[in-house]
């Protein structure tokens, strides 16, 4: 059982000339009494609490040491193979390290980043004083994660210069003139080397311990006292700002995932994989370049009051590294209920003589009225309650079929992700959670009435995560529907929060938060949706490589497992009917041409998302934009829309034509109707 204190909640550098004295040395830094006891209590909690059950050996310090080393160097640009060569000796040390306190190692480590960082700016502010080349046939390596370090100066100096040069030809081919590229590039390296002069002894020991945290699963991580005010401060204001959730990536801020109902999704002008490079207010002339920044401080300038608005310099993420930045316009708003609940429409699908009238709800996130709820309200809000009294309005209006739309919906409340499966079910198990010391607790639906027994398909992809994937699975053990598009996410675990100050040893103890792993979700059938996610019985064809798309392409997450699955029945939809549904939804997209447009156009967004190179030259960088652009342009014309937009869960078009894949799983439900209807009984779960 888990323990009573948990809360829930869902190289070196020698240059060839002087250094000037704006590459500022600042004091050598160490750790604080807090952050000793900190470590002691976060290796003490993990050991005995994570679920993943791991020892702190040698094998994995060396895990921790090179996160830690990516962590401060990502791309592999300041430190040189003799840096590296210096430290290796903390390698296999590190895990005798965290079982004394013993924070000297990545101190250590840091006074040398830092010093390397101060001396590469130096070096990137001389190269703004020089003329490129752009007519020279070179190119720069983007990803350099997985690349050598710099073996000499001379390598490292050629690095840094092609590094420059690509950052001078972005802001070219934007339209900026050579004075205005030099002051934003001078304030860009110097924003570098002031941000991590600025870094304290708290953001030292969380980049550390966060390194020893996601050696272990790449959800459990440390907030500092600082940065967990910051949190606080977010999740109060999150319902205020653009509805985007970011991430670094490099000297990136990258969107991770735009927020249903929010202002960007609404907007249609921000996606997910986009690059924010600069930031303005509404009435500012000038953008402020964001590129080296920390995540804090690009949300800062982001977030803003209702009705205000930010003007965002983006390099999208579907145009790859080359192409130019784009400007955008954002108006700040409150994140609207009635956007993030379910809605329902209903088309009428031209299938035979008579067509169908085909049902669709599409459920943003899984939402709950907790404090409502507690208080015995009888009108709380829940994501349940809604889609029961939309299914009453579509039976209403006699569908023949429905599509449950779980794209892009990333999860919520367990409670509600077992309620609603339970509205197409008559009663039984849903899920099933396993602790870490091994304990196994059923979900269930008790509730014995079916709100909705007819034909059904659900729509996933990619995106779809925790209590969607819950759901999906669910319904796909029992049969109950048929799972259409691509491979969810496959988040199966889940993390509690701990106030580490609640273990000090004085009142004032400052000791920061620990979010730990602490239990996997199970189907009912044992299999984990952890890691693998949930497989559609009909999958969309899809280029993008699923081996690096969610859970499966983040380091040290959680494996995929399987425990005894639980007793539930089994629905008339056989194995058979699958794949007949299955040869007609191939044998219909073949020849249309708007879904092998869509799928085109994905596979060209996949394509320049997986570049390591771009060109150097010009003319070359122009052509290769340019060819870009007229693909694009082609696709998009056949699918008759913004194809960027085409899995946004609000648009304003009302044609769900227009809306491929969504379509296309409307025309599933059709086909899957006919199965229905050919037995005289309902294809109802039996127990």
């Amino acid at each position: 059982m888990l323990t009573p204190f948990l809360r829930t909640v869902t190289g070196i550098v020698l240059l060839l000339f002087p250094l000037t004295n704006t590459a500022v040395e600042t004091a050598t830094l160490s750790p604080t009494v807090d952050h000793l006891r900190a470590t002691q209590l976060i290796t003490d909690f993990l050991g005995r609490y994570h679920y993943r059950k791991f020892e702190l050996n040698d094998e994995f310090s060396a895990v921790i040491y090179d996160n830690f080393l990516s962590t401060l160097d990502p791309n592999r640009n300041y430190f040189l193979a003799t840096d590296i060569a210096r430290f290796d000796k903390y390698r296999l040390s590190l895990d005798d390290a965290l079982k004394t306190s013993n924070l000297i190692p990545p101190f250590n480590l840091f006074t040398t980043y830092r010093k390397r960082v101060n001396e590469r700016i130096e070096y990137a502010l001389h190269l703004l004083e020089m003329d490129f080349d752009f007519d020279k046939q070179e190119e720069f390596l983007i990803q350099r994660d997985d690349a050598r370090w710099p073996h000499t100066i001379e390598q490292q100096n050629d690095l840094w210069r092609k590094r420059i040069k690509n950052d001078v030809l972005s802001l070219r081919l934007a339209g900026k003139k050579t004075e205005e590229i030099k002051s934003t590039l001078t304030k860009r390296y110097e924003g570098i080397r002031k941000r991590s002069n600025q870094l304290n002894e708290d953001d030292i020991f969380q980049l550390y311990i966060n390194s020893y945290a996601t050696a272990i699963d790449p959800h459990t991580s440390y907030l500092s006292p600082r940065s967990f005010d910051n949190f606080e401060i977010r999740m109060s204001l999150s319902l205020e700002g653009i509805g985007a959730l970011l991430r670094t990536d490099g000297d990136f801020t990258v969107v991770e995932r735009i927020i249903p109902g929010g202002p960007a999704d609404l907007s249609s002008l921000l996606h997910s994989s986009d690059k924010i490079v600069g930031i303005a207010q509404q009435k500012e002339k000038e953008f402020t370049d964001v590129i080296g920044w920390r995540l804090e401080e690009v949300v800062e300038l982001i977030r803003g009051p209702k009705d205000t608005v930010v003007r965002l310099q983006i390099l999208p993420g579907s145009k790859g590294d080359g192409a130019a930045i784009e400007e955008i316009a954002i108006t700040r708003n409150k994140i609207k209920l009635e956007e993030q609940a379910a809605q329902e429409k209903v088309i009428d699908l031209p299938v035979g003589d008579s067509g169908k009238k085909v049902g669709i709800i599409t459920i943003p996130t899984f939402y709950l009225d907790f404090n409502a709820f507690q208080n015995g309200e009888k009108d709380y809000r829940s994501t349940t309650r809604d889609v029961e009294k939309l299914l009453g309005k579509l039976q209403q209006q006699n569908i023949e079929c429905l599509v449950l739309d779980l794209r892009s919906n990333g999860g919520g409340s367990l409670i509600e992700a077992t309620k609603l499966a339970g509205l197409f079910i008559d009663e039984g198990p849903i899920v099933q959670v396993r602790d870490s010391s091994g304990h196994i607790e059923i979900h269930r639906d008790k509730d014995n009435s079916i709100a909705y027994d007819g034909p059904m398909v659900v729509l996933v992809d990619r995106f779809s995560a925790s209590a969607s994937e819950i759901v999906a699975s669910a319904l796909q053990d029992y049969g109950r529907a048929i799972i259409v598009g691509e491979t969810t996410f496959g988040k199966g675990s889940v993390q509690q929060l701990v106030d580490l100050n609640r273990f000090g040893r004085k009142p004032n103890d400052n000791l920061g938060q620990l979010k730990a792993t602490i239990a996997q979700y199970f189907r009912i059938s044992g299999e984990s949706t952890q890691h693998r996610g949930v497989e559609p019985d009909i999958p969309f064809e899809a280029t993008y490589d699923k081996s690096e798309q969610g859970e499966r392409g983040l380091d040290n997450a959680l494996p995929w497992s399987k425990i005894a699955p639980t007793h539930f029945g089994k629905s008339l939809i056989s194995n058979s009917i699958v794949q007949d549904l299955t040869d007609k939804h191939t044998a219909r997209v073949k020849d249309d041409e708007k879904y092998q447009s869509l799928v085109k156009l994905y596979d060209l967004n996949e394509e320049l998302l997986n570049e390591k190179h771009v060109t150097l030259n010009e003319t070359n960088r122009k052509k290769r934009f340019d060819q870009i652009e007229k693909l694009r342009n082609e696709y998009e014309d056949i699918i008759g829309m913004d194809a960027e937009s085409e899995n946004d869960q609000n648009q304003e078009e009302e044609n769900v034509e227009d809306d491929i894949l969504l379509y296309e799983a409307a025309k599933i439900s059709a086909d899957l109707d006919s199965y229905w209807n050919a037995d005289t009984q309902r294809m109802i779960v039996q127990h």
